[in-house]
């Protein structure tokens, strides 16, 4: 071979690799797990004509790296970073749909760097004003969950959403992250913390109307702040260490721990100046509602999250079922009599993972019929179960200690719940793909099979 047919080659394996490793960024900038990564850079390479077997992927949180071994013993190997640009669900729908259309349509390298420039300079499906709106009704839907009433949500919803815009306004500066997540949840905690003053006044002056005062004024300082909760990051960084993806599972851990103390810090420090003595210990989450008001709070938390994570439109209607069914699962498995609703009282563990079990066996017929990764369905509709409060409880209940006896033990008991909570949740969603492919591949056979004999 000569020189020229040489670098000829080299060049257009050098532009492969290039185009497969920009699939993996966007996965990567879109916060998508390890597994999905890898995998669909894998079956890009595979299209293109790379020999896979010869190819090696190098994941980080930060960082991504291709190596490919060549026959003339000079191997190639690329790397590039990639930015912390938030959860973009409509990115992986994107990205996953491209790389089996450029099999069943054979693109060529031209039309896959097109599509890939396409999808990655294409406008987010929500502005920032539906955004806010979205994130406020989610933190409102949680609020409702945790036991609130109607009233008590909207407070919630209205602190969250001046929180989130504040957010939007930060991050338009480039400040750092963790700053403004503690400025963000100072600033929502305050005005929770308002208008929690204001629906006692109501309830008490004539001249104020009835309307806005709330018989659990205090639990929208336990919701207003949760649209910064990293929920995706967790079950993610779950998944990782079960797929054997250690260090970018602990990455993610950091990160998401980072996160959480920073909203501990805000949190305690808006307490402190509000005076309040009762955010940690006495302030009950235990929800008195029927099952009609969960599937109203979950429909509401599961698409207002989908908004954030920039879900497909098209999608919001079945992850809405998805969050009801979620919930609904673990509330029946988690609560018994005493809250005044039909339930097995097992606890909110088993609870959890009953739930994201559940609607993550449906999901897995349902991508199927949607065309679309079971991802964005799954986790948009088991977010409204993570539980957020009992993880930064924990961290407050640390920061805040006074050497009172119990301190430590109440704690502890709020960060074990909430990390198997979180460990169960991205176990149940992972149980289909894991350890029941064929089982689900045959259960339209087995449905059919039941109707017929009815």
């Amino acid at each position: 071979m000569d020189n020229t047919t040489y670098e000829t080659e080299r060049t257009m394996v050098l532009r492969k690799l290039r185009l497969t490793l920009h699939t993996g960024r966007l996965l990567m900038e879109s916060m998508a797990d390890t597994s999905r990564i890898e995998r669909n850079m894998m079956r890009m390479a595979d299209h293109l004509g790379l020999p896979t077997e010869k190819m090696h992927i190098f994941t980080d949180f930060h960082k991504l790296g291709i190596s490919l071994d060549t026959e003339d013993n000079n191997p190639i190997t690329l790397f590039c970073p990639g930015e912390r640009k938030g959860v973009n669900m409509a990115v992986i729908n994107d990205v996953s749909h491209l790389s089996f259309k450029a099999i069943d349509e054979e693109y060529t390298v031209e039309r896959c760097e097109e599509e890939l420039k396409l999808i990655e300079s294409r406008k987010r499906s929500y502005s920032p004003l539906l955004t806010v709106l979205g994130g406020g009704a989610a933190c409102g839907g949680f609020c409702f969950l945790f036991g609130s009433d109607f009233i008590g949500a909207v407070y919630a919803s209205l602190a969250a959403m001046m929180g989130l815009r504040l957010r939007q306004m930060l991050h338009a500066r480039k400040l750092n992250g963790y700053f403004v997540t503690c400025v963000v949840t100072f600033f929502s905690t305050l005005i929770a913390w308002m208008l929690a003053l204001l629906s006692q006044q109501a309830a008490v002056s004539a001249n104020l109307p009835d309307f806005l005062s709330s018989q659990t004024p205090w639990h929208p300082l336990m919701a207003c702040t949760l649209f910064i909760i990293p929920g995706i990051p967790l079950i993610n960084f779950v998944s990782d260490m079960l797929s054997g993806h250690t260090l970018v599972g602990i990455g993610r851990a950091v990160i998401t721990l980072l996160t959480v103390l920073s909203m501990a810090f805000g949190i305690a420090f808006a307490i402190k100046v509000c005076g309040i003595d009762n955010f940690v210990h006495d302030l009950s989450m235990t929800p008195h509602h029927s099952y009609l008001g969960y599937s109203l709070g979950a429909a509401t938390a599961a698409v207002g999250f989908s908004m954030l994570f920039n879900t497909p439109p098209r999608l919001l209607p079945i992850v809405a079922l998805g969050g009801i069914v979620a919930v609904c699962t673990r509330n029946f498995v988690n609560l018994d009599a005493s809250t005044g609703n039909i339930g097995l009282g097992l606890g909110p563990v088993l609870g959890s993972f009953a739930g994201s079990a559940l609607v993550s066996l449906l999901c897995t017929r349902v991508v199927r019929m949607l065309n679309t990764p079971h991802h964005c369905i799954s986790i948009p509709s088991v977010i409204p179960m993570v539980p957020g409060v009992l993880m930064y409880r924990a961290l407050f209940a640390f920061i805040d200690m006074n050497g009172v006896v119990g301190e430590v033990t109440y704690a502890m008991f709020n960060a074990i719940n909430a990390s198997l909570i979180i460990l169960f949740i991205a176990v149940g969603v992972a149980i289909p793909n894991i350890f029941f492919p064929r089982m689900m591949d045959g259960l339209p056979n087995i449905i059919n099979k039941v109707r017929r004999k009815w």
